[in-house]
Parts: structure tokens; C-alpha cells; sequence
């Protein structure tokens, strides 16, 4: 299937969850990425915030999780630069310091930047991924742009309540593959 269809479908799908389903999967998603994923070296990590009306898997979890427990990694979150059509990286300075854009995600009301040159990690959002790494995201191409500026030994880690599908039928030399993807049930590696 290609990218469109692909969207259309995942997002019924999550919009379909029953709030119920929607928290366990959070937390199963949460529970996997602390048993799975190696946070030794990460110094600093991106991740985005959640489109709460489009179900996306709620990392703030993580986030709290990381400042509860591991205090030496700092946390950076996005914020949509429309002029530049990029996304830029600010260090996390709280949920208070947060306003909702005009697609729905929380961002950063201003604050101060996390170089991309300094991130060690990337949580990348997805409506689906294949069993290659490549993603499936809304098709504004943000952060396949963001994740090429970032070093090449920078991790991507993809989020998603759901387990991949075979194969994306339109990748292009744009989509930035990623290194791994957690899901509830499991992570995968590519």
C-alpha cells in the first residue's frame, strides 16, 4: 500500500481505539520502551508531544519517566517553524510552558534550543512504519528535514501503538529510515 492509504487507515484505526485500549496500549508502550531501549549514552533526547485528538501514543509518559529517573538526560521537544517549514528543538522546561498550535500539538512557547548537532536520540512520530524502518507520518515531510540535520549516529526510534505493516509501496529518497520502532508488544530493530 502507499502512504496515503496507509494514513487513512491508521488513522481510523486509532481514532477507533476505546479509551480504555488507548491507556493500555500507552503503558505497555511505556513499559517496553524502559525494558527495551539502551538510554545509557543518551545525554539528550528529542521527543515529540502528542496529538491528544488524533490518539497519538502518549509520550508524556516517557518524558516523566526520564526526569523522574534519569537525571543526567536532558529532554528537548519540538516546535513548527511555519516560516522555515522545519521543526526546531527546545529543551523541555515543563507541561506549564506549553501552548496547543493550530494542528493540535503542544509546543514550546519559546525557551532555549537544543542543537541538532547535540541530540542522541529522536523519538519519531508515525501513523504506521514497515518492517524495513521506513514511516508513515501526516506528509508535511518535518521530520524526515529534521531527522537529516541530525548526526548519523543519532538514533531514531520510532513510537507506535501498532505493529508494522510489510511494506510502504512509496518510498522516496527523501523518507529518513528508522533504527528501531517500540510498540506495546515489542521492539523492532532495523
Amino acid at each position: 500500500m502507499i502512504k496515503e492509504e496507509l494514513r487513512k487507515i491508521y488513522l481510523e484505526k486509532r481514532s477507533s481505539l476505546s479509551q480504555n485500549d488507548y491507556a493500555t496500549y500507552n503503558n505497555q508502550l511505556c513499559e517496553n520502551f524502559f525494558s527495551s531501549v539502551d538510554l545509557s549514552s543518551v545525554r539528550i533526547l528529542h521527543c515529540f508531544l502528542p496529538i491528544e485528538k488524533n490518539k497519538e501514543p502518549d509520550t508524556r509518559l516517557i518524558i516523566n519517566r526520564i526526569q523522574a529517573g534519569y537525571p543526567k538526560i536532558y529532554i528537548a521537544v519540538p516546535r513548527v517553524n511555519e516560516k522555515m517549514e522545519e521543526l526546531e528543538s527546545f529543551f523541555f522546561e515543563g507541561h506549564e510552558h506549553l501552548i496547543v498550535n493550530k494542528w493540535g500539538i503542544p509546543e514550546p512557547k519559546k525557551g532555549t534550543i537544543a542543537p541538532l548537532k547535540n541530540i542522541d536520540m529522536v523519538l519519531v512520530p508515525l501513523l504506521t512504519f514497515d518492517k524495513k524502518g521506513h514511516r508513515v507520518g501526516y506528509g508535511k515531510g518535518y521530520y524526515d528535514k529534521f531527522l537529516s540535520g541530525c548526526r548519523s549516529d543519532c538514533r531514531r526510534v520510532g513510537i507506535s501503538l501498532f505493529d508494522p505493516v510489510e511494506k510502504i509501496g512509496d518510498i522516496n529518497e527523501l523518507d529518513v529510515r528508522l533504527h528501531a520502532c517500540v510498540t506495546p508488544s515489542k521492539i523492532y530493530h532495523f
